[in-house]
């Protein structure tokens, strides 16, 4: 229990989570003003980063001790969230994509 009460009393906690907290209004603002045109890049685009986002949840989950339960669980959550997205990303985009395909002649 020590270590997290250290966790939340640390100075750096409190700017990391600012810098989060500022980025996802960010992302929401930007994401909010695109127009639908460019959704399909904007997904390609999205995928990439989530999947450094699933390297990286599994580089620190490697690096993580084996009683660091918090780091471990955060990265399982990452890792499995950040894939749930580029998988349905991937899908989302490959629909789309078949819109705009010729039709199949019956």
């Amino acid at each position: 229990m020590n270590a997290l009460t250290d966790l939340f009393t640390n100075p750096a906690t409190y700017r990391l989570l600012t810098i989060v907290i500022l980025s996802i209004f960010l992302g929401i603002e930007v994401i909010s003003r695109v127009p639908s045109v460019l959704h399909t890049p904007l997904m390609s685009g999205a995928n990439a980063i989530h999947g450094v986002v699933v390297i990286g949840a599994i580089i620190v989950m490697g690096s993580a001790h084996t009683d660091d339960y918090l780091a471990l669980v955060l990265g399982l959550l990452a890792v499995i969230l950040g894939t749930m997205n580029v998988v349905g990303g991937f899908v989302v985009t490959d629909r789309m994509l078949e819109m705009f395909g010729k039709k199949k002649k019956k």
